[in-house]
Order: structure tokens, then sequence, then C-alpha cells
């Protein structure tokens, strides 16, 4: 591949402590594929992969924002080093827009770092590798014969003349091999002009595990071995870095390292902690507390606490289980320097990547809903940036956003506190997509039903959330009717608006439509605004309030009644008094109000007139009209059944003036005169008995009544003629004993009486059908109360 330059911005670089630090643009690689090779002077370029990283100093990873990093350690293989002071590395970007790197574009990058400020031993912990570097002109043998590594003096005898061996001390056992088999294992040992290093894998075979202060820490216990002719070198290459020390609250995550860890610090009396410096991304942070981080530390910890959400770290949208969160990612380091009596100095290197676990975010729907505009706003957050809203759907109707703008919703996006956004919203009250529902007396309750489509993080993972937004105004003007009466009709002015959509009309326990009207009698119209009623004084659903002497004082109401509820808002109602000189009324607790007419001639007296029960009188009368009031349980009231009706009839008749008898027939100047009474009832329907109320939701409808006047000029004239007929009560169904007559009979209401009645006339041309039949609680048959068991056969 052909060698280009490099786009201005692609490539940051430094040299931090004794780290080469390599940052790449990910934006100049969108879309892209790239590969590192490390470009050794005498072999070549030397592709990385993550066993050679590990083995060799180097690491490859990324930062909190994504961005390619490369790290490499000065004493990495294939780095160039003058004197221990200067380093150089050359590295090989190859970018290509295909996964097999064909075509690719190679940009060369040479970095150098200037580093001569050594310490005794280094020590850097960093991702995938310890690394342990010690200057070889310290004391080669300590006067505390305790140390671990001492134990290497009895294989001294069989290092090969001057070949470096490695003798690891692990709790399977002693094991010494030569530096090209520990290469073997994924160990690299070296030395320079004036240094001695091992750097070892996390995890090896030959490694420990200990815990330190609460701290499980990786360890390799070695001694470097080398010898002339004259000289024997042991040098101690233990190295043990922390492999977790992490710890997490909802706003902070803390990272503990120990102050100190005896596999390195021998003679712990002698230990004196010089500095400890934090970082964050490769920079010493002077002032950690000016950016909100904690660095403390005591005999046993040294902790760096930093808020979630810091600068310097990052937060990222992450969708878990379709749950919307957050996770929080930040770069450390710690660099701590302490000296004791073995090594003088020890600068001890960390470097540690931190991200937080999963932290649901559930989003929130703030209603800031303009009632008196009629206007929804709901804001929809709180995101971080890396979240755009994609589409919405209003009551399950789906928009793309440039469709909802042309639709009239209006979508944009707010800025929040902590850098965070939210989106708002905003529909009008009187969008077809909006739900109305009527509520209340006089109140809308409007309903935005929203569904957010988002896409969460680079990645675009899509993201769904529901929300409903209510909002109830009182914009409804219940309606008022108007009410007036002429001699003979009642009359409701109603206003038509929200008839049918938010309430009805109800006669009672029935709805009022044009079929009600019509069988009732009324006479409906309407115009563009109003539905007139017109009722005649003696239509069904008129209540009588008070009924006296040739007066009426009626009422006529319409219930408004809510469409979906049934609930009863108020009640349209005209109350008129009228004027009748001829009338018949039947209520619905069984009262009977007759004013009866009677025009003949010659004129009859009105206070003689009677119903059945020669006892019921009339209440008032005068010259032409008698008013009767009578329960149909009395007065000699028949009941017989047609159809669905129930009829009860009774009889005004005119008691006669007759002369004294002297002689036969009987003389009289008064006409013959009876008034049939007629009532119908709905036979499904209860008759109430006592006081009604004046609520026609809950009383039953009055009956209708007709009156049928029979002058002595009939049609045909019924001969009554008296025959020889005999009536026996019999005291079971047998019909075998009975009852003596004339004797009182006691029964229950629900017993049955089993009567029988014979007819003994020896003419064969007699035949029995039995008209009438009642029971009275005394020998005159025409007392009261009277008890109809037969009306008409």
């Amino acid at each position: 591949s052909a060698l280009y330059v490099l786009p201005p911005g692609f490539v940051e670089s430094s040299c931090l402590s004794r780290i080469f630090w390599m940052k790449l643009n990910k934006f100049l690689l969108q879309g892209k594929f790239f590969q590192l090779e490390i470009n050794d002077p005498y072999v070549g370029p030397v592709l990385l992969d993550e066993k050679l990283a590990s083995r060799c100093g180097y690491v490859l990873s990324e930062d909190v924002w994504g961005n390619p990093v490369f790290r490499a350690s000065v004493l990495g293989c294939h780095v160039a080093n003058e004197a221990d002071e200067l380093f150089s590395l050359t590295v090989n970007i190859k970018v290509s827009s295909f996964s097999s790197m064909r075509a690719a574009v190679t940009y060369t990058y040479p970095m150098y770092c200037s580093y001569s400020s050594w310490a005794s031993r280094e020590i850097v912990c960093e991702e995938n590798y310890m690394e342990v570097s010690v200057r070889t002109d310290v004391p080669a043998v300590s006067n505390d014969y305790t140390v671990a590594w001492m134990s290497a003096l009895p294989e001294t005898q069989n290092v090969a003349y001057q070949l470096w061996q490695l003798m690891f001390v692990s709790p399977s056992g002693r094991k010494t091999i030569t530096v090209s088999d520990a290469a073997k294992l994924g160990y690299s040992f070296n030395n320079t002009l004036s240094r001695v290093y091992l750097r070892a894998p996390y995890h090896t075979n030959e490694s420990d595990v200990s815990v330190v202060s609460g701290v499980n820490m990786n360890m390799v216990t070695s001694t470097s071995m080398y010898r002339q002719r004259w000289l024997l070198l042991l040098i101690d290459t233990t190295v043990s870095c922390p492999v977790d020390g992490i710890s997490f609250t909802d706003t902070t995550l803390t990272w503990t390292v120990p102050s100190v860890i005896p596999t390195l610090v021998v003679q712990e009396s002698t230990f004196l902690s010089k500095t400890i410096l934090m970082g964050v991304d490769g920079r010493v942070i002077v002032n950690p507390e000016e950016k909100n981080y904690l660095l403390e530390h005591n005999k046993t910890h040294i902790g760096i606490t930093v808020p979630i959400g810091a600068e310097g770290g990052k937060l990222k949208s992450s969708i878990s289980g379709g749950v919307y969160g957050v996770i929080y990612s930040i770069d450390l380091f710690l660099e701590h320097t302490w000296t004791d009596a073995d090594w003088q100095t020890t600068k001890y290197t960390v470097i540690k990547s931190i991200t937080t676990p999963f932290m649901p975010q559930i989003p929130t729907v703030i209603n800031n809903t303009l009632p008196e505009e009629r206007l929804f706003n709901v804001a929809f957050g709180h995101f971080l940036p890396d979240v755009s809203l994609v589409a919405i759907a209003i009551g399950n109707v789906p928009f793309t956003l440039r469709e909802a703008q042309r639709h009239g919703f209006k979508i944009y996006e707010t800025p929040f506190s902590n850098r965070t956004k939210g989106f708002v919203l905003e529909v009008s009250f009187d969008d077809p997509y909006v739900l109305k529902e009527y509520v209340n007396r006089n109140e809308t309750k409007y309903t935005l039903l929203v569904n957010y489509s988002m896409s969460v993080g680079p990645e675009m993972t899509p993201y769904y959330h529901f929300a409903e937004v209510e909002c109830v105004i009182a914009d409804i003007e219940l309606p008022q009717a108007v009410g007036y009466c002429d001699e003979e009709n009642l009359y409701l002015v109603i206003p038509t608006f929200g008839l049918h959509q938010y309430w009805n009309l109800y006669l009672g326990s029935k709805p009022l439509n044009r079929h009600v009207a019509l069988t009732n009698g009324y006479l409906a119209a309407t115009n563009s605004t109003h539905l007139i009623l017109q009722i005649p004084l003696f239509a069904v659903g008129v209540i009588y309030e008070e009924v006296s002497f040739q007066k009426i004082k009626a009422r006529f109401d319409v219930a408004l009644r809510k469409v979906r509820t049934m609930e009863t808002l108020q009640m349209f109602s005209v109350r008129c008094n009228f004027n009748s000189s001829a009338f018949i009324i039947c209520h619905p607790d069984g009262t009977i109000m007759i004013s009866a007419q009677m025009k003949t001639i010659p004129a009859i007296d009105m206070s003689k007139t009677k119903l059945r029960d020669s006892s019921c009188k009339p209440r008032e009368y005068n010259e032409e009209h008698a008013f009767f009031k009578f329960h149909v349980t009395t007065c000699g009231t028949s009941v017989r059944f047609e159809g669905d009706h129930i009829i009860y009839e009774n009889e005004i008749t005119y008691e006669k003036e007759t002369l004294p008898r002297q002689s036969i027939p009987t003389i009289t100047r008064d006409p013959d005169y009876r008034l049939t009474v007629l009532c119908y009832y709905q036979a499904k329907e209860t008759l109430v008995l006592g006081a009604f109320t004046s609520d026609p939701s809950t009383s039953p409808p009055f009956g209708s009544g007709t009156m049928v006047p029979r002058s002595n000029i009939a049609v045909y004239r019924r001969i009554r003629q008296a025959l020889n007929v005999v009536s026996r009560v019999s005291k079971d169904e047998s019909f075998t004993e009975f009852y003596e007559p004339n004797v009182a009979i006691i029964k229950r209401p629900v017993e049955p009486v089993f009567l029988e009645v014979e007819l003994k006339d020896e003419s064969p041309d007699a035949e029995l059908y039995l008209e009438n039949c009642w029971v009275t609680g005394s020998l005159d048959f025409n007392s009261t109360p009277r008890w109809n068991i037969t009306v008409d056969g």
C-alpha cells in the first residue's frame, strides 16, 4: 500500500510519564476499517494483535468518546532506546473501506518520548499487562534473609554462563526457565543500558492472587538471575497490580488501591509515601477538587471518588431490556511514589478504565399544557445528547417528524440542566387525533396518546416510550330550557346543541325519541337551534300535582342525561294550571280522579251521583259537574286483563228519586243515567300504592282513562231474570266437603278458594255462564271493600 500524508486532526499523540499515547479521530474513521503496524527499522512492519500487545507493552482500546487509543511503554518491543533517555516508536496506520483491508491507505506516524527521571524501581499496571523495571545498580543482596527471592541462592550454580534466567515462585512451587522459554509463556524480559525489566500478562500460571486491604491483587513473584565469571547478579522483579477495587453508588464511583503492598515493600516500617497524583485521560489533575474529584489516602488505602457525570468522563445512553438508562465511563490513572529501605524510590503507576453498570433513567413526561390556549405542551426527557427523536404516533397513527410538522404538530428540542435535553410536543385540543370525552357536568376531558420512537446512542438502538396526557376543562355550556302553556298543552323549548353527542333527553326511564313522542301524542318540531315539544294536557307522561274540581295543576318533566353514564344532569320542567270541565286521571298509585260532566234532560242532581259502591259519593259538585276521587281497590271497581293492559272499571250512576210505592210500576221523573269509567294500565308496570313521588324517572307512568256514558236510549235492553242458582265454597279441591252457608270464611291472600256454582233449573234451554263474581266482607253484596274474582266472565 502507498504512503499518504496524514489528514489534519487525524492523530493526536503525547508522551506522558514513560508511556507513548496516540489517539485517532473517530470521525475521520467513520465507515472505515483500520489496523496498526509497529514499524521496526530492522525487521519491518509488525501487525499489532492482542497477544503481541500484552507481551510487548502495547494497549489498543478506545477512550470514553469512542476514539481509538494506542499506548506503548517506552520499554516495549521495537522501541528505539538511546541511553534510557530518548525513545522513539513508529506506527503505521492502515485505513481501508473494506474489512479485508484491501486497497488500504497507510499513514506512517513516528512518536518520540524523552524520559530521564527514572526511579530505582518503576511499576506500570496497564489494562492488559504488568511491567516492572529495576535499575541494575541497586544492592544485589538484601540484608533481610527472610526475603522470598533470597531462596534463589541455591539455584545460582545452575544459571547458564552469561545468560539471564527467571525463577518464579508461586503456590505451586518454584520454576526456573530461560528468557526465551518465558517469552513462549507470554512474558517479556530484557535489559537496557541501566535497567532490567519484566513484563507479564495478568492471570498466568505463575501468578497468584492475594487480597491486600480488601483489594484483589494479581502478583508475579520472580527473581532475575545473571552470572558472569566474576559476578552473580540477582534482581527482584516481583510485580503486583490491582484487579478490582471499584465500587459504585447511585451518584459516584470510587476506585481504591492499597497504600502499602507487602510483596513490594518488605520492610514496611521504612515505608514513606512521597507523592500521590491522579489523572484523567492521560493528563495529571493538579487540583482534583476543582473538578469535584476527591483524592484521599490513609495508611491503608488510596481512594479516588468521581461523581457520575463529572467532567473528563462520558455519559452514554443505553437500552437494557427495553429500559432507557445511562452508562458512565472515565479513564483514570494513579501515580504513587514512595521510598523504603530496600528500594530507595518506587514509582507505581496504575491505568484504569472504569465503566459503571447500566443505570436505569426512566424518562419523565412533563405536562406543561396550557388549558387557556387549548394546547397540549408535553416535554419528554431527560436525555443525553446522543438520543434523537425519530418518529411519533398520536392516537396510534404514526408520523415521521416531517409528516408531524406538516400536519400541524409542533416538535422541538429543549435544553435541561446537567447537559441533558428533552423533546417538546405541542398539539391542539381540537386536533382530530386527540381523544375527547364529556365528563362531569360541563367539562371535556382531552386525552393525548403519544408513542415516542427514539434512536439511542451511537449504536442507534431503537427505544419506544408511551405517554398519556390528560386535561379537563369546563368548555361545555349546559342547555337551558324554556317552558310555557296554552289552554290545552304544555310546551318545552330545548336547545339542540350537544344532543346525542353529550347528552340525551329522557322521559322517565325511556329515551325521548321521535317514536316515543308520536306514540305518546306529543308534537315535536325542530329548527337549527332548538327542539320544541308540544305535550297535550292529558298525554302520557304528564304529572298531575294537584287535581281539584274543574282545576288541574300539571307538570311535564324531561331529564337531561349523559350519553355514556346515564347520569341525570338536570331536569327540564314546565308547570301550569289548567281549567277543565271533564276529565279522568288514572294515577300511578291507583288513584282515579274524575270530573264528570252530565248533560241530561231533564237535569239531574249531581250530589246524588255515586259509584258502584253507593257509599262512594262525589267529593265536589255543581249543577253540571261531579268530582270523584277513589282507589282502584275501592268503590266496587272491577279489574280485567286485555292483552298487555290491566283495565279497571267503575260506573257513575244517578240515584233516582221515586214516588212512594202506592202502585206498580214505580214512577220516577229522573232519567236513567250511567257513566262507565275505564282506566288502562300497562300490565308490566307495577302500581304504586300510596303517595307518589314527583320524580318521573322513578315513578311509573300514569294510566289512560275513558268515560263511556250510557243513557236510557240504549241499543238493547238486558232482560234480568231470577234464576235458581246455588253457590258453595269447598274446603279443598276434592269438592266433597263444603263450608256452611252464611258463615265467615277466613283465608290468607295467597290461599286458593274453591268455589262451586250450580244452576238448578229444569229448563232444557238454560245454560250457566259466570259473568261477575266477587267477595265482600259482609252479607251485603254491594258493601265495600270488594274483591273481584271474575269480571264479565
